[in-house]
């Protein structure tokens, strides 16, 4: 820490000690925190991001096309990896020391009710925001969407919801109806939204929630050659490229900066945002080839280079992210007879359908616990794929190093906090301590 910042470790601390009390889905302890504040949330061009998976990509990639716009961006996202710093970013990068510390002390202290680990940290991003001036602030949705703490935006500039996939049933609903409706409360009236490609049981929830508020009009990504319709976004791919053509006779054609298939979809709400946000600001459609070629989002397909082996990180950590990792090994990945995988994922996940995606493409298999909550037992996770159980996520990946050979890759999936972890330990990071909700 620096000399700038001397409360900080106390705050942060501090801040970590909230996260046993878990999610306490709801607005009204945030609401009461930022009027205290002065509202600093109130007339803060935004916008908002939901969805199961690609939510932090599309995020990232919208605050790539701005800041290449020249606008004053901030970015709000979860989890972290390393450090809680991680999830407050101003013009791309992570917020100072000294901005963390004010913005947390309001945050801790000079609230009304006591806020939860990520209530705190939303209250402390929107703070930062205004201290720091942004002309843009993107927010990503933590869970959910309808209670979830960002929701207290009432005129973003644009929402998007990137995909719905069966994850956190227990809290948002056990149908794919019921999870779109939670994430489609992020609608606003006469916002304009952006949907990934949806399941139609999906599309059709959040197009009822839409039509009930009087939402703005809706682009939706299709996987298609060209735009069928005025309110169609259409996206192809090749290789790490992405055609995108939308409404207006729009198109492009660019190489991304995140790796991955699925990405070019990603790419498709990040245009149909930013086109949105071009009847603001013009300058946003021309650095939109720029700004995704420059987006970066670590621990997503993320390669480190580590005593000679290849690392692959990937925040799979739902049966939907695997499937898209498992699409990158078959495409891209050296082969299962090169392809180590170290994999450790949390009880409540749908671990036993991630294994079986991943499993057949690593010819050897190393199983780990993460660091949090209850983790998937090592026992099962041999009973659905032979492997050896290891259970320390450095010792496992330091053995997956050592024994690579030439080309080969280590795969470390199943877990953000997995991911997080090994992360910092490749790359000599001081971590956080771990939080779980």
């Amino acid at each position: 820490m620096t000399s700038a910042a001397p409360r900080l470790p106390a705050l942060i601390e501090a801040l970590g000690q909230r996260a046993p009390r878990g999610m306490e889905l709801g607005l009204g302890r945030v609401r009461e925190a930022l009027s205290a504040l002065g509202d600093p949330h109130e007339g803060l061009p935004a916008v908002h991001v939901a969805g199961t998976n690609g939510k932090g990509s599309v995020c990232a990639m919208v605050e790539s096309i701005a800041r290449k716009a020249g606008l004053r961006t901030g970015l709000y996202t979860s989890p972290h990896l390393s450090r809680f710093a991680e999830r407050i970013r101003v013009e791309g990068e992570t917020i100072g020391d000294a901005a963390l510390e004010r913005a947390l002390a309001a945050a801790l202290e000079r609230v009304p009710s006591p806020l939860t680990f990520f209530e705190a940290l939303t209250v402390a991003a929107f703070v930062a925001f205004r201290e720091a001036d942004v002309d843009l602030a993107i927010l990503e949705v933590g869970l959910g969407g309808r209670l979830d703490a960002t929701n207290v935006i009432s005129a973003p500039l644009c929402t998007a919801i990137t995909s719905i996939a069966l994850d956190h049933q227990a809290v948002l609903g056990p149908t794919l109806a019921d999870i779109a409706r939670e994430k489609a409360g992020i609608l606003k009236p006469g916002a304009p939204a952006v949907l990934g490609p949806l399941d139609p049981e999906a599309d059709a929830a959040i197009e009822a929630a839409a039509q009930a508020i009087g939402a703005g009009p809706r682009l939706r990504v299709a996987r298609a050659e060209r735009v069928g319709s005025a309110g169609e976004i259409a996206v192809g791919r090749g290789g790490r490229g992405a055609r995108v053509a939308g409404p207006g006779r729009r198109e492009i054609e660019v190489e991304l900066g995140l790796r991955g298939a699925h990405q070019a979809e990603n790419a498709g709400v990040a245009c149909g945002i930013a086109w949105q946000l071009a009847e603001r600001w013009p300058e946003v459609e021309r650095a939109l080839a720029g700004g995704l070629a420059a987006a970066r989002w670590p621990g997503r397909l993320e390669r480190i280079d580590a005593g000679g082996a290849r690392v692959l990180l990937d925040c799979a950590h739902n049966p939907h992210g695997a499937q898209a990792l498992a699409a990158w090994l078959d495409e891209e990945g050296p082969g299962a007879a090169l392809t180590t995988l170290v994999f450790g994922a949390m009880a409540d996940k749908g671990w036993g359908e991630m294994l079986q995606m991943l499993a057949p493409r690593a010819h050897r298999r190393l199983y780990v616990t993460p660091k949090g909550r209850a983790a998937a037992p090592l026992d099962a996770l041999r009973e659905v794929a032979p492997g050896e159980a290891i259970g320390d996520p450095r010792a496992a990946v330091a053995r997956a190093i050592e024994t690579a050979g030439p080309g080969g890759l280590v795969v470390v999936a199943g877990s953000i906090y997995l991911v997080g972890e090994v992360r910092s330990a490749l790359l000599g990071i001081a971590a956080d301590p771990v939080v779980t909700l």
